[in-house]
């Protein structure tokens, strides 16, 4: 039986300090290698005729007990036939192999989209697809582990959504549920799918078409905005003109019903709305489609007042005056839920990035580090979106 080293202390051990191997007993084959400032442990064995060499760590960060503990186990394991070192790889392998097996949501959105896109006949569907997931699933689960998503991820991104924007909420939960299958077959595993309706989520939330019946919602549906925007611009008066003004440009109901002549540039087609009279306090500029130029252009000046659409003695209009024009019209809607209609049409429709569309709406980017770096205000980008939404909405004129 090979002969055991004199056992070292701790103390003792600290003090090697000259380059060189030395054997500090206690356990067969267990070395200090020191080499300038470094200094690890080595377990020397031999096991199946070939001579191994196995590192423990360095010290002191793996103390003297510690190596011993280590090498001690390892010893456990060559006395039975197992290579430590071969194990040790193996264990590696199969991390590294779970590790390359793990897929975070919006990047197996991304692949599947890539995917199916070749199979779509229309090119906008990619765009729409990431434009749908981007805003309502990646805020909440594009970050998590494709394995990790459970029913109870699905229903906290679905349920805010599922009674109020219910066309949206059952696009958004197969496109999930899409994303889910292409990457259970990707990743190889046969976990059940969270987002799955049929014998799973139908008896947990109410059906869409039962939901859909009950004409409840707070923002028209966009697939209707256009028959919306006809019956409103066949009503006369001021607040029917400024709810139209107010829906093609997608801003705040008082944003609208205070416009001012001396904020818009109608050569240029662009309405500067001061920071004073933003929710943000930030001033917001917005770009005008044509047919909101037509609409202002069609709009008579009240001499001695500067409102676009004055009230009576050359006040602002009131929120509920606009509201009145939408109940007579029989609709249950708010003006403010227009805003909401603009921004579901824009996921679903349009393939434009979330960012144009929040920008758009005005919305303060939550990110405070990207905050801190958007100096621009995306206008050039948000043109072409706001004559594109003017379009949808002048469809059943």
């Amino acid at each position: 039986m090979p002969k055991l080293a004199k056992e070292m202390g701790a103390l003792e051990v600290s003090r090697l300090k000259d380059d060189g191997t030395y054997a500090v007993g206690g356990v067969l084959g267990l070395n200090l290698r020191v080499v300038g400032q470094s200094r690890s442990w080595v377990l020397r064995y031999a096991i199946n005729g070939a001579r191994r060499r196995m590192g423990l760590g360095s010290f002191p960060t793996v103390t003297l007990a510690m190596a011993r503990e280590k090498a001690r186990e390892a010893h456990q394991k060559i006395d039975v036939g197992i290579d430590p070192i071969d194990e040790r790889g193996t264990k590696r392998a199969q991390r590294q192999l779970e590790a390359a097996k793990k897929l975070l949501f919006r990047d197996a959105a991304r692949q599947c989209i890539k995917a199916k896109s070749a199979e779509w006949s229309n090119s906008k569907h990619a765009g729409q697809w990431t434009a749908t997931l981007e805003t309502y699933a990646f805020p909440s689960i594009g970050d998590m582990d494709v394995t990790s998503i459970d029913t109870q991820h699905i229903l906290a991104l679905l349920e805010p959504i599922w009674n109020t924007k219910t066309e949206t909420a059952s696009r958004v939960r197969g496109r999930v549920e899409t994303v889910l299958d292409w990457a259970a077959v990707f990743c190889g595993h046969k976990l059940p799918n969270p987002a799955r309706w049929t014998g799973h989520l139908d008896q947990i939330l109410p059906r869409p078409k039962r939901i859909a019946q009950v004409r409840h919602h707070e923002a028209v549906p966009f697939k209707e905005v256009a028959g919306v925007v006809a019956k409103i611009a066949a009503v006369e008066g001021q607040g029917a003109r400024a709810l139209l003004f107010q829906l093609l440009t997608a801003v705040r109901s008082g944003e609208a019903r205070e416009a001012a002549w001396i904020e818009i540039d109608l050569e240029s087609r662009v309405w500067t709305i001061p920071a004073e009279r933003m929710k943000a306090r930030r001033e917001h500029r917005v770009p005008l489609s044509k047919q909101v130029v037509a609409l202002l252009a069609g709009q008579a000046r009240i001499e001695g007042c500067d409102l676009v659409f004055p009230g009576t003695k050359k006040q602002p209009l009131s929120d509920m005056t606009l509201t009145a024009v939408m109940r007579r019209m029989g609709l249950t809607a708010v003006p403010h839920g227009f805003r909401s209609t603009f921004r579901d049409w824009a996921a679903e429709c349009t393939d434009y990035e979330k960012d144009v569309v929040e920008m758009a709406l005005a919305h303060t980017i939550e990110n405070k580090v990207e905050a801190a770096y958007r100096r621009g205000d995306m206008l050039e980008k948000r043109a072409p979106l706001m004559q594109q939404w003017a379009e949808h909405c002048a469809a059943a004129q």
